[in-house]
C-alpha cells in the first residue's frame, strides 16, 4: 500500500474512518464528517489567527488549568457513530472539554462543552450547515460562530436536542457564555489586525 500524501490519491466518494485518517501524510488539512473527506481552507489568514489568539487569551482567563480544558486547532475531535466506529473527525478553532474521560493522547472523543469556529472565506457554507448539524446531533451544548467579515458572533445553545440561536453579538458589545457565565468579555478590538 502506497503512502497517501495528497488528496488526489483518495476517492472523495468513498467513506473513510479515523483509522484511515491516521495513516495519511497529507500536506493539506482535512476533516472527515460521517466518512466524507472535507478539505479545510489553506492556513488561516492573519485576521483569523489574530481573532483566535485574542479569544484564546480570554478563554485562558476562565479555563487556566482547572477541570475544564481549552484546546486550539489543530486538535482532533472525534465523534463515534451508533456502532462505535469513528467516521467523523473535526478540528474546531477552539474547544473546551470538561469531562476528562473524553480526552486521550489523540485529542477528544465525544462532544466538547463549547466549540468556537472562526469562519474563513470559502468555508462559511460548510461551517454553517455541516458543522452546525453535526455539533447539534452530537450534543455540543454551546457553539459559537465568529464571522470576521460581518464582525459578529452567533451563539447557539442546545436545548432538547436542538440549537436555539440567541441575538448576535456585534463588535464592541459584551459577549457572555450561557454555559460558562464567567466567560464574559468585550469584543472591542477583536477584529482589529
Amino acid at each position: 500500500m502506497s503512502v497517501i500524501t495528497s488528496l488526489e490519491q483518495l476517492d472523495l466518494n468513498r467513506s473513510y474512518s479515523y483509522s484511515d485518517y491516521l495513516l495519511w501524510q497529507l500536506k493539506e488539512r482535512v476533516e472527515i464528517i460521517k466518512g466524507k473527506i472535507l478539505a479545510m481552507s489553506p492556513a488561516p489568514n492573519r485576521l483569523h489567527q489574530n481573532i483566535s489568539l485574542k479569544l484564546t487569551g480570554h478563554l485562558l482567563k476562565v479555563f487556566p488549568s482547572d477541570k475544564c480544558k481549552l484546546y486550539v486547532a489543530p486538535f482532533d475531535v472525534r465523534f463515534p457513530d451508533e456502532n462505535g466506529n469513528i467516521k467523523t473527525v473535526v478540528q474546531p478553532d477552539l474547544c473546551v472539554i470538561c469531562d476528562p474521560n473524553k480526552l486521550d493522547e489523540q485529542g477528544c472523543i465525544g462532544a466538547p462543552d463549547l466549540i468556537i469556529e472562526i469562519l474563513s472565506p470559502g468555508n462559511s457554507k460548510r461551517e454553517m450547515k455541516d458543522k452546525y448539524e453535526l455539533y447539534q446531533e452530537q450534543g455540543v451544548s454551546e457553539y459559537w460562530v465568529v464571522r470576521p467579515e460581518e464582525r459578529n458572533i452567533h451563539i447557539y445553545l442546545l436545548e432538547n436536542g436542538r440549537y436555539i440561536g440567541i441575538a448576535p453579538v456585534v463588535e464592541d458589545e459584551i459577549i457572555t457564555s450561557v454555559k460558562f457565565p464567567a466567560l464574559s468579555f468585550s469584543t472591542e478590538g477583536l477584529y482589529d489586525l
